[in-house]
């Protein structure tokens, strides 16, 4: 028994530097402030503020496409500058954004503060990742974007369930504000935590001279990459968004599920992302990275299909077992997804460019972010079905795209075994 816990708990072993620790436990904060709004706003805006569910959908794109705009020129910015003081700043603008969700009348307020959070997300979640990697060795990263995921999970899952039998306690004006209002200050308190407690790396003045000869022009040059983050931005579409900004309102509305039901399924993911994801790290550093792909979009295809049968149930607590199953399915996705996504990217960028191809990692969600609620919301309104089978199918064909790759990504364990590199140690 001794030797079982022992192994358990050298599983959560990641060795990383202490800063990237604190950083990570401002990330579970902030995420927890996330966590009490995301399954609730489109809820909010259309059943409390009267907006339908197509602008409601399109103001959480807004959030995200402004996140996406932003993105590429933080990272520009992030190749000449420190990334503290940018993180900083993207994080008090959310703080501004999200706060103001709390008090809109009308669409055009909600798309305001839509814009402002965008921007905070968009220059925050760059600046965070890109000082995040450049704490860490190269064979960390597996291990560091594993423990960012644990962290972000942990937070919006906790707070998500609190949401949720507040909502269901008291739904009403006054609950979703007191939300909004505490997301925005666990933002002001994240920022808080970095300035005091998170050093700047050394600073490289030679990449940055690099950077601004070669820019964003380098990276465009770079097919295979962009090809990569193509074929992501849909996985992250169905696999992530779809979970988290579509399953809520739709299972309110076509399932017997209340809010609470809504959010012990939340739970039930994000904590099952917690327990398995840096474990997870030690199965995923040694499968292939087109096989990894492969695996989370075939994950993604069947646990988009599974939602579909609890259209079917009536009874409540059968309806919340089988979507619970959909929600463990895909947060397995999500643990081998994320566990290759970032490091790849990490490994496919020159170091003096590291900022603007993290920028296009950020921009993956950021595009997700903004097409899923957009096209989930419509569809919400016109063939709900199709959200989930229609996303199997581009999840599958996500999924090939990947495959074929193959060996043309950084992958190590193939040069391991071809000895042209030691692949990295698991966490």
């Amino acid at each position: 028994m001794n030797r079982r816990v022992s192994h358990l708990i050298a599983g959560w072993r990641t060795r990383l530097p202490r800063a990237v620790l604190i950083l990570q436990a401002g990330n579970a904060v902030n995420y927890f402030g996330f966590g009490l709004v995301l399954p609730f706003e489109i809820i909010y805006l259309h059943q409390i503020r009267g907006f339908s569910t197509s602008i409601a959908g399109l103001v959480l794109a807004a959030t995200a496409g402004t996140a996406a705009i932003i993105a590429p020129p933080t990272g520009g910015l992030l190749d000449r500058y420190s990334a503290k003081p940018i993180l900083v700043v993207g994080l008090l603008a959310s703080t501004v954004g999200y706060a103001g969700f709390a008090f809109i009348d009308s669409p055009w307020q909600a798309f305001a503060c839509a814009i402002v959070s965008g921007v905070g997300i968009g220059v925050a979640g760059t600046a965070n990742r890109t000082l995040t990697i450049r704490s860490v060795k190269r064979e960390q990263r597996t291990a560091t974007f594993a423990l960012n995921r644990v962290s972000g999970n942990f937070g919006i899952g906790s707070g998500a369930t609190v949401a949720g039998f507040i909502v269901a306690f008291a739904q009403q004006l006054s609950s979703f504000q007191m939300l909004y209002i505490f997301d925005a200050v666990t933002y002001a308190a994240f920022a808080v935590i970095v300035l005091a407690a998170v050093p700047s790396p050394r600073a490289e003045t030679v990449a940055a001279t690099d950077a601004n000869r070669t820019g964003f022009r380098a990276v465009a040059r770079d097919r295979l990459f962009l090809t990569v983050i193509g074929a992501n931005i849909v996985l992250v579409v169905v696999g992530h968004t779809f979970f988290s900004n579509i399953l809520p309102p739709f299972a309110r509305t076509h399932t017997p599920l209340g809010p609470a039901a809504i959010g012990i399924i939340v739970l039930v993911n994000t904590a099952f992302v917690v327990i398995a994801q840096i474990p997870a790290v030690r199965v995923v550093t040694r499968m292939r990275r087109a096989h990894a792909f492969a695996a989370a979009s075939a994950l993604f295809a069947v646990s988009l299909l599974g939602v579909l049968p609890a259209t079917l149930i009536h009874s409540e607590l059968a309806a919340t077992a089988l979507l619970a199953g959909v929600a463990i399915v895909f947060a397995i996705g999500e643990c081998v997804h994320t566990n290759v996504l970032g490091p790849l990217v990490a490994d496919m960028a020159p170091a003096h460019l590291l900022g603007r191809y993290l920028s296009l990692y950020s921009l993956t969600f950021a595009i997700s972010l903004a097409l899923g609620p957009a096209i989930g919301g419509l569809l919400l309104q016109t063939s709900p079905d199709a959200i989930w089978w229609g996303g199997a199918i581009a999840a599958v064909l996500a999924g090939a795209v990947l495959l074929r790759l193959g060996g043309r990504i950084p992958d190590p364990v193939r040069e391991a075994q071809s000895g042209l590199g030691p692949a990295p140690e698991a966490a």
